[in-house]
């Protein structure tokens, strides 16, 4: 296709999630298919369920060198997360009312301090980062008082690849006797992991992240540290999280567990792929800024700003030949906002904008790289069909009554609230709007809205894929149109438009 034959399907974005392995999938068949017991009750088919539990325990126990009763399972590690904050600061609130963290946590932190501090007079500060993101162990001692009674520290960052010097942070909390969060969904499966030296007091973990089901997490709990429960009623996970367990997600994740080691040799082995993407891309674009660090960073994670590139129009392309990247965290894209944990480290909010995250697996091979690099530079040397791009200015009333314009309005439902679609649009929800271009007729001028100008791009690229030839997208969203129009605005603002539901 456009001189690279036969298109590629090449997954860069395994930081988000991974596929089910072959061993995980045979495990939750057979359990799903043989042990539909209630692992509560007190008969056959409810002890072979509940000895599926045990050993699901023991391997994810076996896989960070902890013992099986410190092992929690959840729904998530963003529910691990939740679990630990909401219940340590009804432990200890009022009595201490400090929790320190930093800027680049998972959403799962950052939005549950955010409750927490609307909940109760809870003190939050943020630690000092420099550009690539680590925590100084000095400045975090400074930093801990007789009034802290949590640190949250994730070991890896998710964007960024960025590794904490976890060892010597927990050295410092258990000097000042104050416990350690630690979310390590991206350490599990890329480095090795030992509960028992690294003196963490809580850790999160997920197992769609090594090749298990999503829907399945854990919390490691140090003994004698304090917990509550989260979900109360029945006695589940040692009376903490009540309801019956879903026991072919756990027994794909003991089964996953199982995997880890063979995983961390693969990933370590994706550090010379790595390097080889960096120079690929160097050699089609000097002026790249890498944000990942060189030393102590995931060997399958690199960020890199494209200065002057539009990261979604970037990602539609490549999403056309088949290779699939990031823009930040997946657990934010939808919030039309930059990257925080890439503002965090100091990228200004247009920068963040042109950055991409590759986060290769264990799977990817030179080739998908190669091809990766060809398509790059096809882009930036111009070879790319470009989708074509229409700013606020351009699209007038004489355009936007164009009688070969068909309007594809992507946004999400809560956008619609703020700003009225253009007349005579389409109202599709983004995350379906596979399931309808195929009903969008070829031979018109198709014309993608969304909010801010950033999901418009991606289903743009889609549907040229997809062999629409005139395809084009409302560049800064209707945010910008309506500022540039607010006149066309409040005369023609949600005219005749066609709502198509779920």
């Amino acid at each position: 296709m456009f001189g690279l034959g036969l298109r590629k399907q090449v997954y860069f974005d395994s930081n988000a999630t991974t596929s089910v392995s072959k061993k995980v999938r045979k495990k939750m068949c057979s359990v799903l298919k043989n042990c539909y017991g209630n692992p509560s009750s007190l008969y056959h088919s409810a002890f072979d369920a509940a000895n599926i539990l045990l050993d699901a325990r023991s391997s994810v126990a076996q896989a960070i060198n902890a013992e099986p009763e410190e092992i929690i399972f959840t729904g998530s590690a963003s529910e691990s997360n939740n679990m630990v904050l909401k219940s340590l600061t009804d432990y200890f609130y009022p009595e201490k009312k400090k929790i320190i963290t930093t800027p680049p946590e998972h959403p799962s932190v950052i939005n549950t301090l955010e409750y927490l501090q609307k909940k109760y007079d809870l003190e939050v500060e943020f630690t000092p980062i420099d550009r690539y993101g680590f925590v100084d162990p000095a400045e975090l001692d400074q930093m801990i008082d007789e009034n802290t009674f949590l640190v949250v520290c994730m070991y890896v960052n998710n964007e960024l690849g960025t590794i904490q010097n976890i060892r010597e942070i927990s050295k410092i909390t258990g000097k000042h006797k104050a416990l350690l969060l630690t979310d390590c969904v991206q350490a599990l499966g890329k480095i090795p992991l030992d509960m028992k030296r690294l003196g963490i007091d809580y850790a999160s973990f997920s197992a769609h992240k090594i090749h298990g089901p999503k829907g399945s997490g854990a919390l490691y709990v140090k003994k004698g540290s304090p917990i509550g429960a989260f979900i109360h009623g029945g006695h589940q996970e040692g009376g903490l999280r009540a309801g019956t367990e879903a026991v072919h997600n756990i027994a794909g994740f003991g089964e996953a567990c199982k995997e880890v080691p063979a995983l961390i040799e693969r990933y370590t082995a994706s550090g010379r792929l790595k390097k080889r993407l960096i120079q690929g891309v160097r050699k089609t674009r000097s002026d790249i800024v890498l944000n990942s660090p060189e030393q102590d960073c995931l060997m399958n994670t690199v960020s890199i700003t494209f200065p002057g590139t539009d990261n979604n129009i970037f990602m539609g392309m490549l999403n056309l030949y088949g290779i699939a990247v990031s823009a930040g965290s997946a657990c934010s894209t939808p919030e039309n906002k930059p990257s925080h944990v890439l503002t965090a480290v100091g990228l200004s909010e247009q920068a963040a904008r042109e950055t991409i995250r590759f986060s290769l697996s264990g799977r990817t091979t030179e080739r998908d790289i190669d091809y990766a690099v060809k398509v790059i530079d096809n882009y930036f040397s111009g070879k790319t069909p470009q989708i074509g791009m229409v700013s606020p200015g351009q699209l007038n009333e004489e355009l936007l009554f164009h009688e070969e314009l068909y309007i594809l309005d992507v946004r999400f439902g809560y956008d619609r609230y703020f700003i009225k679609s253009l007349p005579g649009a389409v109202e599709i929800p983004f995350f379906s709007f596979r399931k309808y271009v195929r009903k969008v007729p070829k031979d018109k001028n198709v014309f993608v809205i969304c909010q801010s100008g950033m999901n418009s791009p991606l289903v743009a690229y889609y549907m040229r894929a997809k062999g629409f030839r005139r395809v084009s997208f409302l560049m800064t969203g209707m945010i910008g149109w309506k500022f540039m129009y607010p006149e066309l605005y409040k005369r023609y603002g949600g005219k005749d438009v066609t709502t198509v539901s779920e």
